[in-house]
Parts: C-alpha cells; structure tokens; sequence
C-alpha cells in the first residue's frame, strides 16, 4: 500500500521546528525587529581609548555635536550639547549602530565622567579641581562604536577654569554669574568672588571637531 506522505510529512516538519515560521515563509512579519543586513558605515581601525572602533559614515548628514558649559550657582557647571542629525537612545535599548543614533560620552581631561543620553548634564564641582580642563563630549552609537567622519570621532570640546579666590571655608558667598560675549562669538561667564570662569561656543576656548581625542588619561566607560 502507498503511503502520501508528502504534505503530511512537512507539515509534521514545521511543527518540529515551531510552525510555519520554522517553515521559512520570508515575510518576516511577527518576529520583532530585524538587523539590517547592510552595515551603517564602515569600521575602522583606529578605536577610542577602550579600544572601541570608530564607524566612518559621509560628511554629508553626519551625526554632530557642539558643547556648552557655564557655571551654576552651587559650585558646579552646567553641560549643555548641541547636536544636529543625531537622537539620543533610552536605555534598554538593542546594542546595534542606527543611523544617527546613540549616546554622548562626557569627558573630563580624557577621563569618562558620564554617559548623556539627553542634551543637559550637571557637573559637580568636587569633580573639576582649581585649574584649565577640557571637557570633551563625543558621540557614540548603542553598540559603542564612535561616530566618525574623514576618520576622526565626532566630538566637542570646551575649556573651561576653576580657581578659589581667598578662604575656602565657610559658606560660599553670594555669586552672581555675569556673562560677556566676545568678539569670536565665545560666552565667558564670570562668578565674582571666586574667579571660577568657563568659555564655551563656536570660538574662542571652545572647540567642535572631528578631531583627536580627549586628553589621555582616561578611559571611556
């Protein structure tokens, strides 16, 4: 007697490997998101100071970041970014490169301070002693490979300079910021009584480049 098995014997196969997706229908329809087969950019052979590589992508729609920071009224500095082609991830979100996607890395004279995942950031003065800094944002995508361009990461940097004036005990004086503008464009703000200053903007101490690194001695978190 002939058996017909044919249909029956695949179907039984399906089952075997999970139903019809086991199966290989190819519509790829409700089984999550997929990773595109094409890489975003290209990676590189330089890396960053953990050893992580740069990914190049064109100038044109690249990822960019520029770097503010002013003092605040506690002794600390207020960190704002600019960035343009460029969304921040929530956490918890898949380890692979989008398109103008991921985290800002903070930098203190090239040591990894904090991971921003939203424009602002404060920095607390215990963390900046008395002295010229710099401190660096760059972008990174979620699988923390760093956005680059014309290979070099993609990166801000302002300097800025925190001197105490007179005793450093007691409680702090009353500080009123006052901010001048100068003529290449850079804001430097002033806290009377304590000679804390910062310099940030598109000239003067502040710099937005693709170029370098941080000031080594640091390493990215």
């Amino acid at each position: 007697m002939s058996w017909k098995r044919g249909p029956l014997a695949a179907l039984a196969v399906c089952a075997l490997l999970g139903g019809p997706a086991g199966c290989g229908s190819g519509d790829g329809h409700g089984r999550g998101e997929r990773v595109s087969a094409s890489p975003v950019g290209r990676l590189l052979d330089g890396t960053d100071e953990r050893g992580r590589h740069y990914r190049e992508v064109g100038k044109e729609n690249a990822p960019e970041v520029a770097i503010e920071v002013q003092p605040d009224f506690d002794h600390g500095w207020d960190v704002r970014l600019s960035v343009h082609h460029f969304h921040f991830s929530p956490a918890g979100g898949r380890a692979r490169a989008v398109t103008g996607r991921g985290v800002a890395l903070l930098y203190l004279d090239g040591r990894a301070i904090a991971t921003l995942r939203t424009a602002e950031h404060h920095l607390a003065g215990g963390l900046v002693p008395r002295g010229t800094h710099h401190v660096t944002a760059r972008l990174y995508a979620d699988d923390r490979t760093v956005w680059a361009v014309h290979g070099k990461p993609v990166q801000s940097t302002a300097d800025i300079t925190a001197s105490v004036a007179g005793p450093t005990h007691g409680p702090a004086p009353t500080r009123t910021p006052t901010r001048t503008v100068t003529p290449t464009g850079a804001a430097t703000a002033t806290l009377p009584g304590t000679g804390t200053t910062a310099t940030s903007g598109n000239g003067g101490t502040a710099r937005t480049d693709t170029g370098g690194s941080p000031d080594t001695g640091g390493k990215a978190s």
